[in-house]
């Protein structure tokens, strides 16, 4: 146990050691050039973690270990439940039927598309090509996050996946707005997008959320409907992570029934952390529908505190990759080879080309 009595001071110790190392993160992501290149903390953070891994870890006391892994196992869940307070269900609502298809086709899609390319073309291990897959289907490293522990995975497979999110995820960040004002905007026909189309296909198939964000803040003159649908779409994506770990589960829970026999009772595996995420989420549309009533004085004191609800969120998120990247050492990574990163770019290009003709043919047919 992390707080036994024999190691309750070491694990204390290795959180506050996370918590700090967090901090010098979330500090290097808020500088300038940093921050313009939206790189997240999350990643800022990991990035110091694997190099702590493999250069310093042995400088400091062994008995910290069991608060490194807390920080990567406990926090993780606990953020990831409160990262539902960034949605409401009424932003869901706002795009429609349209917005809600194309995420729910790209997810499913690139779900599919990952695991099967890495496993059974690139002959990756399962827990890789499905972490992989998470990251680029769902919300990236938040997605990686919250699918690690219903895997039960290695710190390194999950620092593989984030680094594919990160990988080409930035390679995403800078495309699309070029795509958009080369190709999209002038063409005619098939090829030409709306902006607020254009919106739903940045939403529909970019990685992480600031850079879904970023996208539209980098095209010239670009409309307030394409970067709200953008965000509102991600969010759609966001809050299926739920729906999506708990089909993990189960299909989990089937196949361990058929390796162990048909005799073998099935063990449902329910990532309880997914369902509270959806109930923070409906709480958050509560407090949403009341504030849009409430005195202005007493909707702004709301949001406020939510706003640093999601502060210390990002920060346990934050800690929680940071714990991550300090389990992963690059000795693991032997046997692997290019085969991550050929699975992420299979699903990168069907991102941005078949993420393109669904999200066309959802908004002509909805």
């Amino acid at each position: 146990m992390s707080f036994s009595k024999e190691k309750r001071k070491g694990t204390f110790s290795g959180i506050v050691f996370v918590a700090l190392v967090a901090a010098a993160a979330t500090f290097i992501a808020d500088l300038g050039p940093v921050s313009a290149l939206g790189i997240s903390p999350l990643v800022v953070g990991i990035v110091i973690g694997i190099f702590y891994a493999n250069t310093l870890h042995n400088k400091f006391p062994s008995e910290w270990e069991t608060g490194i892994v807390f920080s990567g196992k406990k926090i993780l869940r606990f953020a990831i439940v409160f990262y539902g307070f960034r949605i409401t269900f009424q932003q869901i609502a706002e795009v429609g039927m349209q917005g809600f298809m194309v995420s729910f086709l790209m997810l499913t899609t690139t779900m599919i598309v990952g695991i099967w390319l890495g496993t059974k073309v690139f002959k990756m291990d399962a827990d890789t090509s499905i972490l992989t897959a998470a990251g680029a289907s769902v919300c990236g490293a938040a997605a990686v996050l919250a699918t690690e522990p219903v895997l039960k995975a290695e710190e390194h497979k999950t620092a593989i996946a984030v680094s594919m999110v990160v990988l080409f995820g930035t390679i995403s960040m800078f495309l699309y707005p070029v795509l958009y004002t080369a190709i999209i905007q002038p063409a005619t026909g098939f090829l030409h997008m709306a902006p607020s189309t254009f919106g739903i296909y940045v939403g529909g198939t970019i990685h992480e959320v600031a850079q879904v964000v970023a996208v539209p803040a980098s095209v010239p003159g670009a409309p307030t409907d394409m970067s709200n649908a953008a965000v509102i779409v991600k969010m759609t994506r966001v809050i299926m992570i739920a729906p999506m770990l708990i089909v993990l589960g189960v299909i989990l829970g089937f196949l361990a029934k058929r390796k162990g026999g048909a005799s073998e009772k099935l063990k449902l595996v329910i990532p309880w952390f997914a369902v509270y995420f959806v109930g923070m989420a409906g709480i958050n549309s509560l407090i949403h529908n009341y504030t849009a009533t409430a005195p202005a004085d007493i909707s702004a004191m709301i949001h406020m505190v939510i706003d640093n609800v999601n502060i210390i969120d990002t920060f346990l998120l934050t800690m929680a990759m940071t714990a991550l990247g300090m389990g992963t050492r690059f000795a693991k990574f032997k046997g692997l080879g290019l085969a991550p990163i050929y699975t992420a770019g299979g699903m990168f290009v069907w991102l941005v080309v078949g993420g393109f003709v669904i999200t066309q043919w959802v908004v002509a047919t909805f």
